[in-house]
């Protein structure tokens, strides 16, 4: 029988492998999908000569180093973008195996990793494509809607309980709370300000976010990513001299209080609570 410390480590590898794997198939979503091309064809090529990009020359992460960032054939250079994506994604999926497949004693199946590297997959996809387009994919966002009620059906512990149907009336209600809630902040902001305050998008994203997680997620993830994208904002408006009214993706900031709440939220959250309850609750 295989020690469950040799197991869980090989597993990891595994984790580590297969999300630097998912990384390079997303780069090449974030590139097609916005301008409407096919993600299977044609295969990978080099955007500068149309060269096709051999398989052993397509080896997440190592490629890029072995090559210098630059096409085989004609030297155009690559962004280094590629391989941030791939890394990004494989240290994601790697945590979420650490942080719920037990530890080096044990090796615990939470049936909650595939749905996170689920997510974790959307959420970079989104964040690339808003990054560079300003807009967060409908299969990124009304996809994550639907995969959200369905994978809570599937996984209860999604939301901390034991059967589908409760698991399904959360997910829905966080469906509701993320889309009706920022929906309502967005047209607010568009009357006081005159203009669109806030892309559509996100406004289903975090619908999405919702039926994942529910509603308490939906909270969270707001205080995060109003926190996080303020000061970036600010930020950027007085480092580049941008104006006020300038548009800013707030899509990646979504995505990272997500990401948050899936990795440490629930701790998180109840420190919150404690902390608004004060010193003398429960007394």
């Amino acid at each position: 029988m295989i020690p469950m410390d040799i197991l869980f480590a090989y597993l990891a590898v595994l984790s580590f492998l297969f999300g630097a794997c998912i990384g390079s198939f997303l780069n090449v979503c974030i590139y097609r999908i916005p301008i409407e091309l096919s993600v299977v064809s044609p295969p990978s090529h080099c955007f500068q000569c149309k060269t096709p990009v051999r398989w052993y020359d397509n080896v997440p992460l190592v490629s890029y180093v072995v090559l210098r960032g630059s096409c085989l054939h004609c030297h155009a250079s690559y962004s280094a973008r590629y391989v941030l994506v791939e890394l990004l994604t494989a240290v994601l999926f790697l945590l979420v195996w650490f942080l719920f497949a037990g530890d080096a004693g044990q090796v615990v199946l939470d049936p909650r990793i595939p749905v996170y590297w689920l997510v974790i997959s959307g959420l970079i996809m989104g964040t690339f494509v808003d990054f560079d387009h300003l807009i967060i994919p409908d299969r990124v966002s009304i996809g994550g809607m639907i995969a959200g009620v369905l994978c809570s059906l599937l996984v209860p512990s999604l939301h901390g309980v034991d059967t589908a149907a409760a698991a399904g009336i959360q997910s829905l209600i966080g469906l509701a709370v993320g889309f009706g809630g920022l929906w309502l902040v967005a047209r607010i902001g568009s009357m006081v300000f005159k203009q669109e305050a806030m892309g559509f998008g996100d406004v289903k994203l975090l619908g999405g976010i919702g039926a994942f997680f529910g509603w308490e997620a939906v909270l969270f993830t707001v205080l995060i990513s109003s926190f996080v994208g303020s000061i970036v904002g600010v930020g950027i408006i007085v480092a580049k001299g941008r104006e006020w009214q300038s548009r800013i993706p707030y899509g990646p900031y979504l995505a990272l209080g997500a990401v948050v709440w899936m990795l440490w939220g629930h701790e998180w959250w109840k420190m919150y609570l404690a902390l608004l309850s004060g010193p003398g609750a429960g007394a």
